[in-house]
């Protein structure tokens, strides 16, 4: 298998977007994944307020292939990141900065996208080992935020932008230094209906892949 960092670089290298299904429940969450995956999304989070989110995430873990990475967002607990390792998932979203739950993340052969917003929390979060970073809530900050921000980083930290952005966003906050997104409810929202999600989904892919 390859490992967990190394399978990510390659997820995030062929599409740097994060479907989060917010609110997902167990019995929807492999058809939207299909959807997600045929759309060209390879990172799916789901975020533990949602109900049941261990049983949705163990499906997807069976269901996906190994290519796509699964995890969990609204991550606050280092018991919760072993779970998630016991589960077999890949990734570790947080809307916070805790050394605790990215050591327990990263014990558990997890990869932990950490949320933060100040340089301080940037810092810290890289330090307990981030593999990425996510400034949030991103939409209510100007689009080049991130760019600020990079020039006291070290080089080739990635930034993700999660919080209010959608098709009509990412492509100034991408000319202003992001290198991915996470996607909430301008994507997936409890009572959409699948084709919607996935027509939404292509529209996503294909406006990262035209250049934002």
């Amino acid at each position: 298998m390859v490992a967990p960092l190394h399978a990510f670089d390659r997820a995030f290298e062929q599409m740097p977007l994060v479907a989060i299904l917010r609110g997902v429940k167990p019995d929807e969450v492999l058809p939207l994944a299909d959807l997600l995956i045929e759309a060209g999304f390879t990172l799916i989070e789901i975020p533990l307020n949602s109900p049941d989110p261990f049983t949705s995430i163990r499906r997807l873990v069976e269901h996906c292939p190994a290519e796509v990475l699964v995890g969990a967002g609204t991550v606050l607990l280092a018991e919760d990141a072993r779970r998630l390792g016991d589960l077999g998932a890949r990734l570790l979203v947080t809307p916070n900065t805790d050394c605790a739950v990215i050591r327990a993340g990263c014990e558990a052969g997890l990869v932990p996208i950490i949320g933060c917003l100040t340089p301080s929390e940037a810092f810290t979060a890289l330090a307990c080992g981030a593999a990425a970073l996510k400034l949030f809530p991103a939409g209510r900050l100007a689009p080049g935020y991130a760019g600020d921000i990079k020039t006291v980083l070290p080089t080739g930290t990635r930034l993700l932008g999660v919080g209010g952005i959608g098709t009509g966003q990412i492509a100034a906050y991408r000319a202003g230094g992001y290198d991915g997104f996470g996607i909430g409810s301008s994507l997936y929202r409890p009572g959409r209906p699948a084709d919607e999600v996935g027509a939404l989904a292509r529209e996503l892919v294909a406006q990262w892949r035209s250049g934002g």
